[in-house]
């Protein structure tokens, strides 16, 4: 079962990317001292590679053992391995390169110089999904392991930046990929914002993680937010359908907050 999603507004983009992430590297550390490792789904954008810097920049990224970190992608732009477009690209100049990453951890999505289209790259995606997630199982000795892995491994954190038109990762409104219940990764074709192709998680795979932040500035994004925390349909808002089974977190700035309904608003403390 889902949580019901919890607002927390910072003044501007700058305070909101250093609070994200601040909290990003407490949750990692947290996640390890349960199990070990940990697993962070990574986004692009202004606000998820912001964060990024930000966290390779805080004097606290040392508490985290980066060699033990999972590191996925939500979603990723179908063009060469090294388009300045990639959002794996972008993630390592602002912070992989900065920190002791093992590579066999850092799991990035096929690009057009192993593919020859996007759903070949969505499938290979979600076969390295599945056979990390076969892993996992084989190496769990708790006693609520179940009897057979599923497709994907533990996700403990999702970050989601969200479009003006409400997108996420690379569901757009209306489309095919917002649509999908079965896949964990579609291949996607005509995006409306370029490149057109790319390839991404499936709604139903971004809910299969601990934790759902959706990550948002900028006025132009407040009616998506505004929308997606009404409870809008997420085929029309796909922002409205991610939701972490133990917490979904909107950590959005004073512009992206105008119309988010009251009763779910509350201001971040000072200095937070």
């Amino acid at each position: 079962m889902s949580a019901e999603p919890r607002v927390s507004i910072h003044p501007d983009s700058s305070v909101l990317m250093a609070a994200i992430a601040a909290r990003l590297i407490t949750k990692l550390v947290d996640v390890q001292d349960r199990f070990g490792e940990a697993t962070v789904v990574l986004t692009g954008g202004t606000v998820g590679i912001g964060t990024l810097k930000a966290v390779a920049d805080s004097p606290a990224a040392p508490a985290v053992d980066w060699a033990k970190v999972n590191f996925w992608w939500g979603d990723e732009r179908f063009v060469g391995s090294q388009d300045p477009d990639r959002n794996a690209f972008q993630a390592q100049e602002a912070l992989l390169k900065h920190i002791d990453v093992d590579p066999a951890r850092v799991h990035v999505p096929g690009s057009t110089d192993d593919f020859g289209s996007p759903e070949q790259a969505a499938e290979d995606y979600a076969r390295r999904l599945s056979e990390a997630a076969a892993a996992e199982h084989a190496a769990d000795a708790s006693d609520d392991r179940p009897e057979e892995p599923g497709r994907l491994p533990r996700f403990d954190v999702v970050l989601l930046g969200v479009g003006p038109d409400a997108h996420v990762a690379s569901l757009f409104p209306e489309q095919a990929g917002i649509r999908e219940k079965q896949l964990t990764v579609v291949g996607v074709r005509n995006s409306p914002k370029p490149p057109p192709e790319r390839i991404s998680l499936t709604l139903p795979a971004i809910n299969t993680a601990a934790e759902v932040w959706m990550v948002v500035a900028g006025e132009d994004k407040a009616g998506a937010v505004g929308l997606a925390l009404a409870g809008a349909n997420p085929v029309q808002v796909p922002a409205s359908g991610p939701a972490g089974r133990s917490r979904t977190l909107w950590l959005i700035d004073e512009n992206a907050a105008s119309r988010v309904p009251e009763q779910l608003v509350r201001k971040a403390p000072a200095g937070s």
